[in-house]
């Protein structure tokens, strides 16, 4: 008998990757290819939504010609994607009708201030703070900016929304306009309780409904792919399916994914009192029920540190970067707003800068590190105070990989740092749904686990980073 596989499509910031797994969770073979951003500006970043296109397409064709995948079927596929990346394309077609406006684009932020008197009815609705960052701004202004947009909204032919939707009509079979609960949650046009597009939302912001593809539940038939006819069965965010790298999350552990930017998510039962500074989403939906989580959301870790590189112009720091932090024991503090700040903040801040002047480019590297931690740790206080019986954090991403970062975390928590054998969390955890939520799904192995030890002038400067935001 030929052993099931399942297909994993995790499409991020930086890379699209194409993973098959077992039974058991374990991965079989992998593809991947990169994938670039354009920061036209501090506030435009942008993507090729044909690139992006493109290295799926790659990804796909040279994972089903894998020699590990002679002997084995595929019985099923999910695709995990960028959240709060929107782009325009004619349905007909397919074409792109604009660039991918980035989730770290904040061009429409002095728009939405136009909304500001409906910040209370938005939060209640959609479980979002007002932010540039989300679809519904950005919409907008896709909407009034390029001009390819009217010729084709004339015939009919515009549809519109999260990345997700335009790689699922290139994917599926019948060039169909769907997308998941979770990718749809994050537009600002989505209502979290009744699981559909707001029609009081979408008249607020001015988006038809007719332009925006079709809300389905995360794990749903979404048919079948064009390549290898293979059943797509789950969509969702990548963050949100993160939280499922290692099966069904425990509710006494908080999830934190670091990659380009720092997701700090804890799943809940029940929604309806939330901290005013964090998020509230949905990770896991079928047609009968849903799951949800809270969210703090840190915008600049490795944009951060793509930043700093930018700065000091320097590449390539990988190898020397957890040298540096193991032997730069006092940094200076680095105030990250790169991106933006996030929860629990909720605005742009100043400029990017030290506080004081690093004594070497080795120095101001370990300082953006040490601050993705403080903004990370600020969320941890809040959803600890939401849930008192948390004992653990898990972390998972590419930085989370940097045992001075863990250590860094654990020693700022007070909570064990748990790092499994698997950190690339998101095309696991996609697997999982899109498996059919396996209660027997494993770990992925015990990892490592960084116990925390006293760091007072850890703590201190920690201090001095949440003093200066507050002054700022």
């Amino acid at each position: 008998m030929r052993e099931a596989l399942t297909l994993a499509i995790d499409q991020g910031t930086h890379s699209t990757r194409a993973v098959a797994f077992d039974a058991r969770g374990r991965q079989v073979a992998m593809s991947r290819r990169a994938v670039s951003l354009n920061a036209r500006s501090r506030t435009q970043v942008e993507q090729s939504a044909e690139e992006i296109l493109a290295s799926l397409h790659a990804v796909l064709d040279e994972l089903l010609e894998h020699s590990a995948l002679e002997h084995t079927r595929i019985a099923a596929a999910g695709l995990a994607t960028q959240r709060s990346s929107v782009l325009a394309w004619d349905r007909l077609t397919g074409q792109a009708l604009s660039p991918v406006l980035s989730w770290q684009d904040t061009r429409c932020t002095q728009r939405l201030k136009a909304y500001e008197a409906h910040i209370p009815e938005i939060r209640q609705r959609t479980g979002l703070h007002l932010s540039a960052h989300y679809g519904a701004g950005k919409l907008q202004w896709l909407l009034e900016h390029e001009p390819a947009l009217n010729a084709v909204r004339d015939r009919g032919h515009l549809v519109m929304g999260p990345l997700a939707s335009y790689l699922l009509h290139h994917l599926l079979e019948g060039n169909k306009e769907l997308l998941d609960h979770a990718n749809a949650s994050r537009t600002l046009l989505w209502n979290l309780g009744q699981r559909d597009w707001d029609d009081w939302l979408l008249e607020l912001f001015g988006i038809p409904r007719e332009l925006l593809p079709d809300s389905r539940p995360i794990c749903a038939d979404y048919g079948v792919t064009t390549t290898g006819m293979i059943p797509v069965t789950a969509v969702n965010g990548d963050q949100t399916a993160a939280l499922y790298a290692q099966g069904r999350p425990n509710p006494s552990t908080i999830r934190v994914n670091i990659g380009t930017g720092a997701f700090v998510l804890m799943p809940v039962d029940n929604i309806g009192h939330a901290h005013p500074n964090l998020l509230a989403g949905i990770s896991q939906s079928s047609a009968d029920s849903a799951e949800y989580y809270f969210e703090g959301t840190v915008n600049g870790a490795g944009a951060a540190l793509a930043w700093a590189e930018r700065r000091f112009e320097v590449s390539d720091i990988e190898p020397d970067l957890p040298g540096w932090l193991a032997a730069i024991e006092a940094p200076p503090v680095f105030l990250n707003t790169v991106g933006g700040l996030g929860a629990p903040w909720w605005r742009p801040g100043p400029e990017p800068a030290f506080l004081e002047t690093p004594e070497s480019t080795a120095a101001a590297l370990v300082a953006v590190v040490e601050s993705i931690a403080f903004l990370i740790q600020a969320n941890v206080d809040i959803l600890r105070r939401l849930n008192p019986a948390v004992s653990a954090i898990q972390v998972s991403g590419g930085l989370a990989n940097l045992d001075d970062l863990c250590q860094r975390l654990a020693d700022l928590s007070g909570l064990p740092v748990q790092r499994p054998v698997q950190v690339e969390a998101t095309a696991r955890g996609i697997a999982w749904q899109a498996a059919g939520c396996p209660d027997d799904w494993p770990p992925s192995g015990p990892g490592e686990t960084f116990t925390p030890a006293g760091n007072p002038a850890l703590q201190q400067r920690q201090a001095r980073f949440l003093a200066a935001l507050d002054r700022a």
